[in-house]
């Protein structure tokens, strides 16, 4: 099931790229083209599919810099290597108009609402049934409502384009973020109301829980509290849906582990493996055509670098006893507990790593040690004989070449990898774990939206409307979830609940687009990444600014627009 729905995704790629080239005037007969591209409901379905293939290629297989720019830059993490602005390091030179961090993902959601367009106005003209017509278009206008409401968080009022462009248009003027928002609302709640129930679909496909989850948050940025918690509720009450609360899965009998370690293990995220919890969760399938990620080459397009960036580059650690230097870690790159190839990128703010476990530091299941690593099991025989079996992250040993946390050591969340269980094509010695240099892909499936956070969304509407009781009754759904200790009404607030999606999602959420729809990146920075607050330890001078709380407009999209002025965000 999986595999053909992978499949029909490359079909749908090489569909829309060949419709992209057409361009003879003739009417076709034995080639493909606009004109003879669609005309069965399989072509609608695989220019469907195409958009899926966009969706995961914009948040998770670009390359190995530009998926990670939805967590740079907030309060979850910083750069572990200076200075690029690949990972919003200098922010000044990241954030310019000409920089390609605005330009890429501009560029890309627009493509997928051009994909999305061309479906809506096609189907229109088609010989189909009224329910098949329906069906194809709440599809196709659920990925447009996706990408308007990423596009309004991210930048703004944009331009609105509701049709498929058939030659050049150069006089494009922006909406309101209120008029984009309100568009995106329009086409996920149609989507809401006519695509098919979450066990009628297959792993991966779209569902009438993904769009009320997705409108409940749309509501939310609109200022739309009650409709908010009502969309919502629709999906916390589906009875096909529950969080995970005992063992499951491809690896439910190891120990250590939990059900929260469960729900991040290769093959556990979709409902054939038995996960109610999952809502859109992005398909991944290893060496297979379409199938988004690969071991036979690193950086090929598509493969989602998670592991790379997210875990600690254990083996440039170096340790000093008796003025003589050891590795404590010369397995390295190691399919363990020590992250695997990571590449130590992204460094958790300390107030991730520390600040938000503080209350319930040892019961909260979510911080455990094979949830969230700080104590390394040193490999090496030398270094265990000088009485160093492991190195803690917040007690390290004296002698190390680094001040913890850095590049070579810090903790991380093993959501980001697979210990003990990569592919068996990149172990260069599987008795050891040894990984070869081709490692540093996540071959999971990936959550898009996952119904832990549907309850904290609720909880931000009920907050939003005065009802804290039930605020709280709903991240306590969640906590209790992870065995965390009851949050108490008095402490409910915006910055528990983003404490409390920090906990529950980590680098898993698109961090940025919640603080962004919130309005409260620059404050959130501020307040817990002093990396990105510091002008100095940023590099560019500047540090964080209140305009990065939305980023400008690419000034590649503002020269192309010469039959009109495409105005550019205050700031830049």
């Amino acid at each position: 099931m999986k595999k053909s729905i992978i499949l029909s995704i490359l079909l749908g790629s090489v569909l829309v790229s060949c419709n992209e080239s057409a361009f003879l005037r003739e009417t076709p007969e034995d080639f493909m083209s606009t004109s003879n591209a669609f005309q069965t409901e399989s072509d609608f379905e695989m220019s469907i599919n195409n958009l899926y293939n966009l969706t995961r290629y914009e948040f998770y297989g670009y390359d190995e810099s530009k998926p990670f720019d939805y967590i740079y830059g907030t309060d979850i993490v910083f750069d572990g290597v200076p200075g690029p602005t690949l990972r919003h390091s200098n922010m000044l030179a990241a954030y310019d108009p000409t920089a390609a961090i605005p330009r890429v993902h501009w560029n890309n959601l627009y493509k997928l609402i051009a994909g999305a367009n061309t479906v809506i106005d096609r189907v229109e003209t088609m010989d189909f049934s009224e329910d098949v017509r329906t069906l194809l278009t709440a599809k196709a206008r659920f990925f447009r409502g996706f990408a308007y409401r990423t596009l309004a968080y991210l930048y703004g009022g944009v331009p609105l384009e509701l049709h498929e462009v058939l030659g050049a248009k150069t006089d494009y003027v922006r909406s309101t973020r209120e008029e984009t928002l309100e568009q995106a609302k329009e086409d996920v709640k149609f989507a809401a109301e006519n695509l098919p129930d979450i066990v009628d679909v297959k792993d991966g496909e779209i569902s009438s829980p993904a769009a009320y989850h997705l409108l409940s948050e749309i509501y939310l940025a609109l200022g739309m509290n009650e409709e908010a918690k009502n969309a919502a509720t629709e999906v916390i009450d589906n009875q096909a849906l529950g969080l995970m609360k005992n063992r499951f899965g491809s690896r439910a009998t190891e120990t250590p582990g939990d059900v929260y370690w469960d729900l991040f293990r290769r093959n556990n995220q979709n409902r054939s493996a038995g996960n109610t919890e999952g809502i859109w969760v992005i398909q991944f399938e290893t060496d297979l055509p379409g199938g988004g990620s690969s071991t036979a080459d690193l950086k090929v397009t598509g493969n989602y670098l998670f592991e790379r960036n997210c875990s600690p580059y254990t083996g440039l650690l170096e340790l000093t006893v008796n003025g003589k230097k050891y590795k404590p870690f010369n397995n390295w790159p190691c399919g363990d507990y020590t992250g695997g190839r990571g590449m130590g990128w992204a460094i958790p703010t300390k107030y991730f790593s520390n600040t938000v476990w503080e209350n319930d530091f040892y019961g909260d299941i979510r911080n455990a040690e094979h949830n969230f690593v700080r104590h390394f099991k040193v490999q090496n025989s030398a270094v265990v004989a000088l009485g160093i079996s492991e190195i803690d992250v917040d007690n390290p040993p004296t002698g190390l070449n680094i001040v913890v946390p850095a590049r070579p050591l810090f903790a991380y969340q093993t959501k980001c990898t697979t210990p003990y269980n990569h592919p068996d094509e990149v172990y260069e010695n599987k008795a050891t774990w040894k990984l070869k240099s081709i490692a540093g892909t996540t071959f999971t499936d990936q959550y898009m939206f996952r119904l832990a956070e549907t309850y904290l969304l609720r909880a931000e509407a009920y907050l939003n409307l005065g009802r804290k009781d039930l605020a709280v009754a709903d991240i306590n759904e969640v906590r209790g979830r992870a065995n965390a200790t009851p949050a108490q009404e008095e402490q409910i607030n915006m910055d528990y609940i983003l404490d409390e999606r920090m906990r529950e999602l980590g680098i898993e959420e698109k961090r940025r687009l919640t603080l962004m729809r919130t309005g409260l990146l620059y404050d959130r920075v501020m307040k817990c990444n002093p990396y990105y607050a510091n002008p100095e330890t940023n590099g560019d001078g500047v540090g964080m600014q209140k305009h990065y709380n939305l980023w400008p407009i690419p000034q590649s999209a503002i020269e192309a627009n010469i039959g009109s002025k495409l105005e550019q965000n205050p700031g830049y």
